[in-house]
């Protein structure tokens, strides 16, 4: 974790699976379809470099508390076995955002999320107390028109199955804002650490 020991300012931080390449090329092969749909240009659409499954939201975290979050992320990767999971359908939150599903062992995608919430907590991060049943999503556009209906899209990706993969290891990972007033620019994200599962 020597990248994360530099860092003494405060940092937006989350606990993440990353997709593997095979996984992100079939996606972005429908994402190319669903851009060819009416009002695509409206949307603001993630790069694919950026597409991952958020397990843990931790916010702004200050440098110093970084290797306790780290070390017991760890913890919660050695505990937790390796799984299956793929890509497949997807949905809208109302008007306002355009995601992509997962399939396979969703019951051990929700333990890893479990576990990354408890490694925050402990950590001393005041995490959101809603119980709300963790449903795994990986955001590929956002909207700003108001008016606009994304039902086209979520029916478009309804059926939509990519390769499988072996979730192998949990990211933490640095979202770094948008360059302030340069227009359309995305998040940037930077993986600060991994952690092999069951290891």
């Amino acid at each position: 974790m020597p990248g994360a020991l530099r860092h003494t300012g405060r940092m937006r931080l989350f606990a993440a699976v990353l997709p593997p390449a095979p996984a992100i090329e079939e996606l972005a092969a429908e994402v190319a379809q669903l851009k060819r749909l009416p009002a695509a240009d409206r949307l603001r659409w993630a790069g694919r470099d950026s597409w991952h499954f958020t397990l843990a939201f931790y916010g702004e975290v200050h440098g110093e508390t970084v290797p306790e979050l780290s070390e017991r992320l760890a913890r919660a990767a050695r505990r937790r076995a390796p799984y299956e999971l793929w890509i497949a359908g997807g949905g809208r939150f109302a008007d306002r955002v355009v995601w992509a599903g997962a399939d396979g062992d969703r019951p051990a995608m929700r333990l890893l999320a479990d576990a990354a919430t408890a490694a925050g907590r402990r950590a001393g991060l005041t995490m959101d107390e809603q119980h709300r049943p963790y449903t795994p999503h990986l955001t590929l556009a956002r909207n700003r028109v108001p008016g606009l209906d994304l039902r086209p899209y979520a029916t478009a990706l309804k059926d939509f199955t990519g390769p499988a993969w072996t979730v192998g290891a949990l990211a933490l990972v640095c979202s770094h804002p948008p360059v302030p007033g340069a227009a359309g620019t995305q998040p940037r994200y930077e993986t600060v650490g991994t952690w092999p599962l069951g290891h």
